[in-house]
Order: structure tokens, then sequence, then C-alpha cells
């Protein structure tokens, strides 16, 4: 399914090891709020770099929660819902390359992995 988002201004931990230090740079991420309570969690992939991401809330300071601060760009990507997501994260480099081998892919933006919930996570691939 096509959709349309908007930029997404985020703080983030980048992972020492890509993909497979996504576990440890979001438990590095979350450690840094008193409570994920109504936070968008998103990790992105671009150009071998990971980065666990929260979207910024406007009382939010990123340096001073020593984060850096970023914008995931918006425009049109093709989105598949992953669910039960915690047990099928294997699944999830194998989804995306199935996802560009059926679009036009665009290498000029990242994948994004948002996360719905701890049951629904959404695959975005950017497309032209």
């Amino acid at each position: 399914m096509e959709v349309m988002l908007d930029d997404i201004p985020v703080m983030y931990v980048l992972s020492q090891s890509g993909p497979e230090g996504a576990e440890q740079a979001f438990n590095v991420l979350e450690s840094r709020f008193k409570s994920l309570r109504g936070r968008r969690f998103y990790g992105t992939f671009y150009e071998g770099e990971y980065r666990a991401c929260v979207a910024i809330q406007p009382e939010d300071n990123p340096e001073g929660l020593g984060l850096e601060a970023s914008t995931i760009p918006g425009g049109k990507y093709v989105r598949e819902k992953l669910m039960n997501w915690t047990r099928r994260i294997p699944e999830i480099g194998k989804i995306f390359m199935e996802m560009g081998e059926e679009h036009s892919y665009d290498p000029d933006r990242p994948s994004i992995e948002y996360y719905r919930s701890q049951v629904e996570l959404h695959l975005l691939l950017p497309v032209k």
C-alpha cells in the first residue's frame, strides 16, 4: 500500500553495528526518558547506517537528553504491516528486499520501521 509521509523531526541513537545493533541502540534511546508513553519510535536504515529514533515532542531538548537530532524525510513510501514483529525480527530485511523488487525504490531516502505497537510494525520503503 502506498502512503505519503510528512517530514518527521526525530532524536536518535546511531547503532554501532548496523541493523544487528538495533536492540542495543533502542535500549540506549529509551533509557533517556522517564516514560515511553505517547512516544513514536522509528528505525531508519540508510547507506549502511541504522538509527533508533523517537519523534521529537514540543517539550523535548535533544541536546539536554544527549541525543542527536535529525529529520526523517517525507514523501511517497510503500508500506507492509508486520504483526507479532518481536518474534519475526529476522524477516524484516527479507521483507524490505522483496518490497524493493516489487517497487521503484528511491535510494535517496531511508527505509523506515515504524513501531506502531508491541505487536504491529510498519515497514516503509521509499519509492519514486
